[in-house]
């Protein structure tokens, strides 16, 4: 579905819906290795925070931390 337009129409409509309500700006994830996303996104003006790494906690570890 690249291409069509519908990436830029939802973030566009994010980035009213972040302006209406006073927040100060939007903060997505992207895979290191996804050129065509990545090329997309900074050419909207979006930075690319290479200081951040995405963290999943589940199964038994989630279930071993909520036991205590």
């Amino acid at each position: 579905m690249r291409g069509k337009g519908i990436g830029k129409a939802l973030l566009q409509k994010l980035a009213q819906i972040a302006l209406e309500e006073n927040l100060y700006g939007l903060r997505w994830m992207v895979l290191e290795w996804n050129d065509p996303a990545l090329k997309f996104y900074e050419s909207l003006g979006a930075e690319l925070l290479g200081e951040w790494e995405t963290m999943l906690l589940r199964g038994e570890a989630l279930q071993r931390l909520a036991s205590g």
